[in-house]
């Protein structure tokens, strides 16, 4: 299994630039809290949220002394200062003259910050003023990294709202160990919810008012991003989402796991001691492996998935490879009624289409998905 935050596969190199928050350490964790994450023994730590998230560091002279490092992600100093040293960067919104797209942001909570940025093929529109699909996007990055706004995920959405013809909306939600989930999973559910307050035309946001057909809703992420939309549709399917329609879920990579190995996925306890440790990182509460936010297999909810259509996107090399085509077997085998669909690409890792967006395996997934929105 290829080492990495789940979203963000090592052959991404760091950014220049980095980003630093505080978060606070406390002693006497649970005793299952990082078992995994080879922490000191002689003083165990936990990580909790801390008021803000940009909080000043808790010393005038920040210590320079790394608690655990995850490069090339992030790095926790000693004094609960939170380094990220990829996908920290910025991209102002604009009109995109290559791609036709036009991005612009909005703050759905001025309390929590919770932000989206939304996309539309603006040149598309001014030749045919027509209503369009809507995909609400959630970025991965194991629910520590990553957001709408850096050129990792802006260039991604704005290809693939380009290319499918579609209005977007990517979600910043609020991010772990600064944020612990289920933060995150919330922050999804209330970014989702502002989306459909404007089923009407008569919302905040004029862009979705006019543009947006909300008989036509898409779900999609990669990595932990598969994970918060999975969790998105059914939370729909269970509590309703007035005005929606959700058409199709499209998860690339999915970020599940489990206690027991599936398929012909690793036995090795090392490997599967990572991919557990992440989730752990991001949620400290958590029951653990079989949690059924990471494992759908243990969620008696899952039949509740209210779309029709499911596209699932593995990658022939991923560790969670596995997981995913597992994914689509317990969807064929639960009450959901709807269709399900697995792409693989051969001879790529995790978040490939990311990493290197023109090879050939990645414009044939951006196919797939642009083919799957507009069937």
């Amino acid at each position: 299994m290829a080492t990495c935050f789940y979203g963000l596969s090592m052959s991404l190199c760091p950014k220049p630039k980095t980003q630093t928050f505080t978060v606070n350490l406390h002693s006497n964790p649970p005793s299952s809290s990082f078992t995994h994450l080879s922490f000191p023994r002689r003083k165990p730590f936990i990580i909790t949220r801390s008021q803000t998230s940009s909080s000043p560091a808790m010393d005038t002279n920040p210590s320079t002394e790394v608690y655990k490092d995850f490069s090339p992600f992030l790095k926790i100093y000693k004094d609960g200062r939170i380094e990220r040293l990829a996908n920290t960067d910025v991209v102002p919104t604009s009109f995109d003259p290559q791609t036709g797209v036009e991005t612009k942001d909005a703050v759905i909570s001025e309390e929590t910050g919770l932000t989206v940025r939304l996309y539309i093929p603006k040149a598309k529109i001014t030749e045919n003023p027509a209503k369009l699909p809507l995909l609400v996007y959630y970025h991965g990055g194991g629910f520590c990294m990553g957001s709408p706004f850096c050129a990792y995920y802006n260039s991604y959405v704005s290809s693939l709202v380009a290319k499918a013809n579609v209005i977007a909306v990517s979600v910043a939600y609020r991010k772990a160990p600064e944020n612990p989930l289920p933060i995150g999973f919330e922050d999804s559910w209330a970014a989702l919810k502002w989306v459909g307050s404007h089923f009407e035309g008569k919302g905040p946001d004029e862009w979705l008012n006019t543009y947006a057909d909300f008989g036509r809703v898409f779900l999609g992420g990669d990595s932990a991003g598969a994970n918060i939309a999975h969790h998105m549709g059914l939370r729909i399917g269970s509590e309703g989402l007035v005005g929606v329609k959700l058409n199709g879920v499209a998860l690339v990579h999915p970020y599940f796991w489990g206690s027991e190995p599936v398929g012909a996925e690793s036995t090795v306890a090392e490997n599967r001691a990572m991919a557990e440790a992440i989730w752990r990182f991001a949620f400290p509460t958590t029951s653990g492996a079989d949690d059924p936010l990471i494992n759908p297999g243990k969620d008696p909810k899952l039949g509740k998935l209210t779309a029709e259509r499911v596209l699932v996107c593995v990658a022939e090399k991923d560790g969670l490879v596995h997981r995913g085509r597992h994914y689509s077997e317990l969807l064929k085998k639960s009450e959901w009624s709807g269709s399900v669909e697995v792409v693989e690409s051969k001879e790529e890792d995790h978040v490939f289409h990311l990493n290197n967006p023109t090879c050939d395996n990645a414009v044939a997934l951006m196919k797939e998905i642009v083919s799957f929105i507009n069937a």
